[in-house]
């Protein structure tokens, strides 16, 4: 009888661990990520465009690029196309950002807009939520004139992870769900 108690906690225990372990998002909290992801993807906007600016010092510009990485999941890439080629080349983040540096323009301009959420976050096996966030990206480069000599508008997906973690305060731990950029693929570029 014993044994069969002390199964039984032991059970209970490790259910109520795993329980614990699979918390689902409430609607209050699910808002709450949501506008953590999309500030998240306005703050890589303003800093693709920091460091898209020929005017951006190049200290600064590297700043820049260290806070866009944080923003990122470890192994994310960027996509990068134009209107010459059906060529998409991937980047990771801090590639990519070099590569945005030493684009051949005199002024770049990078416009973000209509910014939103595509697919709802989806519960994953391992307890991840993962979505994905559409934005329409303008880039128009000039020459030294001022003369606009390149443009397009990039339709872009965006994955965004949502992951519980854990961290300790004053002694305890406190659980927080923690909102991480993943791969931004290329959907389509257009001369609009």
């Amino acid at each position: 009888m014993k044994k069969i108690i002390a199964t039984l906690v032991i059970a209970l225990c490790i259910v109520g661990s795993a329980m614990a372990q699979e918390e689902e998002i409430d609607y209050a909290r699910k808002q709450a990520i949501d506008s953590l992801a999309l500030e998240k993807v306005r703050d890589l906007s303003k800093y693709i465009k920091i460091v898209g600016s020929k005017e951006t010092p190049f200290s600064e510009a590297n700043r820049v690029i260290d806070r866009a990485e944080e923003l990122f999941m470890s192994d994310a890439e960027i996509g990068v196309s134009s209107l010459g080629s059906n060529k998409i080349t991937y980047y990771r983040v801090r590639k990519y950002f070099e590569h945005l540096m030493r684009l051949n323009y005199d002024r770049v301009e990078i416009e973000w807009y209509n910014i939103e959420y595509v697919s709802d976050l989806q519960r994953q096996p391992d307890g991840t939520y993962v979505g994905v966030i559409t934005i329409f990206q303008t880039f128009r480069g000039y020459d030294k004139e001022g003369n606009l000599t390149y443009k397009d508008t990039t339709k872009k997906d965006i994955t965004v992870y949502v992951k519980r973690k854990e961290t300790q305060i004053g002694g305890r731990t406190i659980g927080f769900w923690d909102v991480l950029l993943g791969d931004m693929r290329v959907k389509e570029t257009t001369n609009r």
